[in-house]
């Protein structure tokens, strides 16, 4: 189960990486996808970085 929470915690921060690299280039207008998958990938990143919390949590009261 420490598996899947460093898994989810790793995976949430490359896409919140991506995120604010994309954020970077669309300043200088080379963004690498646009806002719709740029939302899904905020929201996707924030809900690994959930379950990753959740599986720390119930694995540290058990």
């Amino acid at each position: 189960m420490r598996l899947f929470g460093v898994i989810a915690f790793t995976a949430s921060g490359l896409l919140l990486l991506l995120f604010v690299l994309n954020l970077m280039l669309a300043a200088n207008g080379g963004a690498l996808f646009g806002t719709s998958v740029e939302v899904l990938t905020l929201f996707a990143a924030s809900a690994l970085f959930g379950l990753g919390t959740l599986i720390r949590e119930a694995r540290s009261r058990s």
